[in-house]
């Protein structure tokens, strides 16, 4: 904690400072807009929702843009076909842009463009 309040010192010319016993909480809202207007263009990470198999076309456009998608597909898991068209549509994007594939958790699945790797290997407390 004492890291993130000096990167938010640095950062801003104030910290606000919580009354004694109160917890401090910081703004993060305003740190991303700031944010926002410092970016080059770099790779950005995408997060979005996919209910069917024609929302593949818009998304997939992020990963040929050179950028990190991160799809959640809670929303037809138990919709075996359809996932299964999204999963082999996905394949077939990550072959052609020589990029990435991994699940992340039950429903989320990060596609990478090309010279993005994916680690799979989870890090664990105390390991390196």
């Amino acid at each position: 904690m004492g890291w993130l309040k000096k990167v938010v010192k640095d950062e801003a010319e104030e910290v606000p400072v919580a009354p004694e016993g109160m917890p401090h909480f910081i703004d993060l809202g305003d740190y991303s807009k700031k944010r926002v207007s410092d970016r080059s263009m770099g790779i950005e990470i995408k997060l979005a929702e996919i209910d069917s198999y024609e929302d593949i076309r818009g998304l997939s456009n992020y990963v040929y843009d050179g950028n990190i998608l991160i799809l959640d597909f809670s929303s037809i898991m138990n919709d075996d076909l359809t996932l299964k068209r999204i999963i082999t549509e996905l394949k077939r994007l990550v072959e052609d842009i020589d990029g990435d594939m991994a699940g992340i958790s039950k429903n989320l699945l990060i596609v990478a463009p090309k010279r993005v790797v994916i680690d799979r290997k989870r890090i664990h407390r105390g390991s390196r």
